[in-house]
């Protein structure tokens, strides 16, 4: 019989995180996203709360959770913007993203009006089934320049209601400026 190292979740903050397990997170992610991933991307991830998988030494999951504002109906809504969640290809399907998720959605719920997300085509389901919700309104971008439409984002925002949810009869959703993809 093949033993398997101990599978445990941990959550740290980005300032509580040593080099070690940084330097992995940045690994992983790199790994997972196979040339999808720039150092904007890996800096959207910083900032906030990580939750990570491990199996014995080994880091198999991450997602993190980060503070933005988003603009809706007049309101500055605080924001739990899900970053980085990636879980490695020889480790998916044994509920390492549903762990990670679970982590995240409870900050979310218990400390953010609203949680929000990027998704790619391919994990859009496994968000759907958590019961996030692809935002069907419009998106915007709120820039140095303005505000500006986001068409490219449109179909691809979830948002995960806490205690708001926006309707999107009430006008755009408006995430706030950063460097790189700003959703």
């Amino acid at each position: 019989m093949t033993e398997h190292p101990a599978v445990r979740l941990t959550t740290a903050h980005s300032a509580d995180l040593g080099t070690a397990e940084r330097t992995a997170a940045r690994a992983l992610l790199y790994d997972v996203f196979e040339g999808d991933i720039d150092e904007h991307d890996w800096e959207h991830c910083l900032g906030g709360v990580h939750a990570m998988v491990w199996e014995g030494p080994e880091l198999v999951g991450h997602a993190s959770v980060v503070q933005r504002r988003l603009l809706h109906a007049g309101r500055a809504l605080r924001t739990g913007y899900v970053e980085g969640v990636g879980v490695r290809a020889d480790r998916r399907g044994r509920g390492h993203g549903a762990a990670l998720m679970a982590a995240l959605e409870r900050i979310v719920r218990g400390a953010y009006e609203l949680g929000a997300l990027g998704s790619t085509d391919e994990a859009a389901g496994f968000y759907a089934a958590r019961g996030w919700r692809l935002w069907s309104g419009a998106t915007e971008a709120l820039t140095p320049g303005g505000v500006v439409r986001t068409k490219d984002a449109d179909g691809c925002v979830y948002v995960l209601p806490a205690a708001v949810t926006p309707d999107p009869a009430g006008g755009p959703l408006v995430c706030d400026w950063r460097d790189g993809d700003v959703w």
